[in-house]
């Protein structure tokens, strides 16, 4: 079997896209993931491109260290030096910088000549080398270069040191026999034997993941992806689709990845829970009705023979379909050898944690699934220092929709409690904890989906606050809608308060010993 490395660009390209966005605790706790998943390259951010990017590399590279990091750059010098200095400490460092190289970009975003714009990339993959034995060269919409130049750049930035080339589709415009043709091309470059040939496919006519698989059978032997296919625009080619289609038709190729298949449905859905927007239902391999059968005639044939109608199974992708029987009157040992079974090897503290929010789950239902286990673990073991935490909710509506909401807050040992009235219950409960806290918040965007099904099902809350001008993502989960959303809020302003403690001179201020009149 010849091996496909996976490039993982969740948290790069991913990332930048409008609504994806993620601190650098949520970074890490993907990254973590994302390294348990098994991918062979993490591409962690975009160094250059702020401070919070920077950090988040940093940190990404300091912490995972079986996986290759990367960072990308533009081919730059001040971008390329500003990603080493993220990268220098990564047990495998990568830089990954980048040149257009299609007469569009060339003319209209560069402004460049094609000779001007071979020194640019020959300079940068020189300096880079210089600085770091793993270099990535990518030619930014190469599905629409002309071919002639495009392997000419290829040739020079190999003869530079550069260790593995990437050839987009960076507008997701090419069908799949061309750009397995322009893959197929490459075989006449000199040197390319001794590289490695990427894909790095857009997904804008529903694409990539075909025009991924056709350069792979062409030759390249790096797919660049993201998880549940997130992206600029319609996305990249989706990790889950692109592994197992090798998985299933490994033997007929004869090409695997190294991927850990069992870890793909818990990443989608920790990816699902750090940015607040979930897969579409029919989303292959990882959607909710991936391995769902509805027709009489699909039950008959699963029932009797699961191959009839599906082509890998749950299991191989981490998913189990049955509800598990836990309850109120489940111990400790239980749940901890549920989660065993799930793949999440708890410590005695996230034991103990998850172990109070599956009680406080029990009491208000009578089947818990796994999906509600999998919020648990999402939603209570976060990493950010809880500096308030909700003890007490209680909610008074009236008919013209105005509601008056009281809470308590602990914090180091004490209670905080304040009411307020606002125009509904998350408004409400938005006041009465800026009261309590002394800090300026505001609800810019609310979300909320019902993890499972009935009336007493799970639901899951997502806010983005703008706390003292900083703008922070809340989550957070219950059967009550309500207190979902006052507990997202609170999240939110956890996450707040813990940023600007890292700030000098900045400290989250003590709140009023008596609940301030309305």
């Amino acid at each position: 079997m010849e091996r496909i490395a996976i490039f993982d660009t969740t948290l790069r390209d991913g990332e930048q896209a409008p609504g994806f966005s993620m601190n650098i605790e949520d970074k890490l706790h993907m990254a973590r993931q994302l390294e348990r998943l098994r991918v062979d390259v993490i591409e962690a951010g975009f160094p250059i491109a702020s401070e919070g990017d920077f950090e988040a590399v940093k940190r990404v590279a300091a912490e995972i260290r079986t996986v290759t990091i990367a960072g990308l750059a533009r081919a730059v010098s001040g971008d390329i030096r500003r990603c080493w200095e993220a990268l220098e400490k990564a047990a495998k460092p990568r830089i990954h910088t980048f040149l257009a190289t299609s007469d569009i970009h060339l003319k209209h975003k560069l402004l460049k000549e094609r000779e001007q714009a071979l020194e640019m990339a020959v300079r940068a993959v020189r300096l880079a080398r210089s600085l770091c034995d793993d270099v990535e060269f990518s030619a930014e919409d190469a599905g629409r270069s002309d071919p002639e130049y495009l392997y000419r750049v290829i040739e020079a930035v190999i003869a530079e040191g550069a260790g593995v080339v990437n050839i987009p589709d960076t507008v997701g415009y090419r069908l799949p026999r061309e750009y397995g043709d322009l893959i197929a091309g490459l075989r006449s470059v000199p040197g390319i034997d001794s590289v490695t040939v990427s894909t790095h496919c857009h997904n804008d006519l529903g694409l990539a993941v075909a025009n991924s698989l056709a350069g792979v059978l062409n030759g390249a032997r790096q797919v660049e992806c993201a998880v549940n296919g997130i992206g600029e625009r319609a996305g990249n080619a989706s990790l889950e689709e692109v592994v197992m289609a090798v998985y299933v038709h490994s033997k007929a190729l004869g090409l695997e990845t190294g991927v850990k298949t069992e870890e793909i449905f818990r990443t989608s859905q920790l990816l699902s829970s750090l940015t607040g927007i979930e897969v579409q239902a029919n989303k292959a391999v990882v959607g909710k009705n991936a391995f769902a059968h509805e027709a009489g005639i699909h039950q008959d044939g699963v029932l009797k023979e699961a191959l009839t109608y599906e082509i890998m199974t749950p299991a191989s992708v981490g998913l189990t379909k049955n509800s598990i029987v836990l309850g109120k009157h489940s111990g400790r040992h239980g749940l901890a050898a549920r989660y065993r079974e799930m793949g999440y090897q708890l410590s005695e503290a996230d034991l103990d944690r998850a172990y109070m929010l599956f009680t406080k789950l029990a009491d208000r239902k009578k089947t818990i699934y796994d999906e509600d286990l999998m919020v648990i673990i999402n939603d209570g073991l976060q990493h950010i220092p809880e500096a308030y935490s909700l003890k007490y909710f209680h909610i008074v509506g009236t008919s013209d929709a105005n509601s008056t909401v009281t809470v308590s807050l602990e914090r180091d040992g004490e209670m905080y409690t304040d009411s307020a009235t606002g125009d509904g219950p998350v408004h409400a409960a938005s006041r009465a904890i800026n009261r309590i806290t002394g800090r300026d918040g505001r609800v810019v965007s609310f979300s909320a989906k019902s993890v499972t099904e009935g009336a007493e099902a799970v639901v899951e809350v997502f806010l983005q606050v703008e706390v003292d001008d900083r703008s922070v993502t809340g989550r957070a989960a219950s059967t009550d809608l309500n207190i979902a959303a006052t507990r997202a809020y609170l999240d939110a302003f956890n996450k707040a308060l813990w940023a600007a403690s890292a700030a000098p001179g900045v400290g989250a201020p003590t709140p009023a010993r008596e609940p301030v009149s309305e």
